[in-house]
């Protein structure tokens, strides 16, 4: 398996990559497949620069998973993780958020932070695995308001 940190020349890898995602598990994430399905070219191109951080993982030629993390406020934020159904339970999650916190401490951040939607269940099991906490702070899932997300943090 490889780890792939994607530039702007990727954008249509991310795009692809991403929209398999949402339509897989679209109870996962902030954002929509209606939403990203009218992304333009500059749109994508956008999401890969600014001091974002994109990883695919490839087994066997295939693109099994992703992981994106960004800085809102001078922390950074673990998003948009996936791993393809068919290539579940082979540790690609595990190398998605090693290579998140690789990063951060490459920039000498000194914590990471992600939501984490209520009842994916899997996805929180898996993130205090890797030692990110509850903070006691909830927010609304953008896409669906009715559905609360809690935020984890973990020190680097």
């Amino acid at each position: 398996m490889d780890t792939i940190r994607l530039t702007g020349d990727d954008w249509r890898l991310l795009r692809d990559v991403r929209l398999a995602a949402l339509a897989d598990a679209p109870y996962a994430y902030g954002s929509s497949l209606a939403v990203e399905e009218a992304f333009e070219e500059a749109d994508w191109r956008r999401r890969l620069h600014g001091g974002a951080l994109w990883t695919v993982v490839r087994r066997a030629g295939e693109t099994v998973g992703l992981v994106g993390a960004y800085v809102p406020d001078d922390t950074p934020m673990l998003v948009a993780m996936w791993v393809r159904p068919a290539a579940r339970g082979l540790g690609i999650s595990d190398l998605l958020i090693t290579d998140v916190l690789r990063w951060a401490g490459e920039n000498r951040w000194s914590r990471v932070v992600l939501r984490v939607a209520d009842g994916n269940d899997a996805a929180r099991k898996l993130f205090l695995r890797h030692g990110f906490e509850p903070t006691g702070r909830r927010e609304p899932l953008e896409s669906d308001p009715g559905v609360s997300t809690e935020l984890l943090s973990r020190a680097i």
